[in-house]
């Protein structure tokens, strides 16, 4: 036991080691406001941002770049005015509801992040190189070209989010562990992936092979090292769930620590022309991205049905004590599925990072639409994961046609609870006597 102990924390030792070479990478001290402008996904670059102090005297002014990003540096802290000169947007883009002023405050030594969302404007005339908005036409043509476009954006949110969610229900099969370290895994691959990337210097997609193959590796040594300690040692699930919150909390902040609160993009595929499918326009890396997304929950839903190990990952989860009496090495298998899980939640943190970008609380922030998608779609099966998350994705996005875009996510989740007042056991779920 006391040699398992030693490394497991010599592994995270050197996972804050490597972690901690970017957070020296940039500059010592950041003092001011920043921000990204993107429209349906797409940087928005040439928007003028003024500066000012509380009491109106002008500071500085920056300009997006071809990014969309911006940054102005500030000689002390205090809360400052930044507005958006709506004047330099493009001429089918303008701020939600028409608030282009934000007063952030400034602490020392710390950058302040400024949000502007940027919305489609109906009539506008289209930018070259500039997402275009769908016009209103006679018959609602307009109303379907943007139904459609959130359909596009929901299936890719709905993916990422059946990524993670598919290795958290695999994890809860198998040992029954309410895992709410599970977003910190998905963090975990998208800093690591950007480790290599802006840190070592190597292109995002070998970044990537990486960091899910790390991200594998941390899956299987929790498991080895902790939470099979655990499990050894008789600890209840409602134990070792709590003991998940702590660990979220312990890497949130060892994040945090690392790599700093700012989001940060990757340095490829980040500034990339629309490509127009008959009414959808997405960049190609959108494409792509759900394309690979796809293939991987295909193979690792084949691989469950028809490897042995797949079929031994389906004894353990309906009877583990049946599964050991019958040869099948339980811890193995479990091991397998930590190992599985690491890694399919890394690569999920990858793809949020590539569609949005990267910062420590991504995996917190997708964690509440994780576990809807895999309590929705029934606990423990690995495709009713896939079948929820991508309801979950849908909703959000499609939501926002009738909704006010800040509240998408509470539409999503109440969906989850009138379904479930219907059908506990979700989509594809089984009814179980309790008692």
């Amino acid at each position: 036991m006391r040699r398992a102990v030693i490394a497991f924390t010599a592994f995270l030792g050197g996972l804050v080691f490597l972690l901690a070479a970017p957070a020296y990478a940039g500059p010592a001290d950041c003092q001011g406001v920043r921000g990204t402008l993107k429209l349906q996904g797409q940087p928005v670059n040439g928007v003028k941002i003024v500066v000012t102090s509380e009491d109106g005297k002008p500071v500085k002014e920056a300009t997006s770049n071809a990014e969309g990003t911006w940054d102005v540096q500030v000689d002390k802290p205090g809360k400052y005015k930044v507005t958006l000169d709506v004047g330099t947007l493009p001429q089918n883009a303008e701020v939600r509801g028409g608030n282009n002023v934000r007063t952030p405050t400034v602490y020392e030594k710390n950058c302040s992040t400024v949000l502007f969302a940027l919305v489609p404007k109906a009539g506008g005339e289209p930018t070259p190189g500039a997402p275009t908005a769908p016009a209103e036409t006679e018959g609602g043509s307009g109303f379907w070209q943007q139904a459609a476009q959130l359909t596009f954006e929901g299936f890719n949110l709905g993916l990422i989010i059946a990524l993670a969610a598919m290795g958290l229900s695999l994890i809860f099969g198998t040992t029954k562990l309410t895992n709410f370290a599970h977003g910190e895994l998905v963090t975990l691959g998208a800093l690591l992936a950007y480790l290599f990337n802006v840190g070592f210097g190597l292109g995002v997609i070998p970044s990537a092979i990486i960091a899910v193959i790390l991200g594998g590796a941390f899956g299987y040594l929790q498991d080895r090292f902790f939470w099979g300690q655990l499990r050894r040692r008789g600890t209840g699930v409602i134990a070792m769930m709590i003991i998940s919150i702590g660990v979220a909390m312990f890497l949130r902040f060892l994040f945090l620590f690392l790599h700093g609160g700012d989001s940060e993009p990757y340095t490829e595929f980040n500034a990339q022309a629309g490509v127009t499918v008959g009414p959808i326009t997405a960049a190609p890396k959108n494409f792509i991205m759900m394309g690979i997304e796809l293939v991987v929950l295909i193979i690792v839903g084949i691989a469950l049905l028809r490897t042995r190990t797949g079929k031994a990952a389906r004894a353990v989860a309906d009877n583990p004590a049946l599964a050991a009496s019958s040869g099948i090495n339980v811890d193995r298998v479990i091991r397998v599925i930590w190992t599985a899980g690491g890694a399919i939640a890394a690569l999920a943190g990858i793809m949020l990072g590539l569609s949005q970008t990267v910062k420590y609380t991504m995996g917190q922030d997708i964690l509440l639409l994780i576990f809807a998608g895999v309590t929705l779609g029934g606990l423990g099966t690995a495709f009713g994961a896939l079948v929820g998350s991508l309801i979950v994705g849908l909703f959000i996005q499609l939501s926002t046609l009738w909704i006010s875009p800040e509240l998408k996510s509470v539409g999503a989740l109440a969906v989850l609870i009138i379904v479930l007042l219907f059908r506990p056991q979700g989509i594809l779920g089984r009814r179980e006597r309790i008692g």
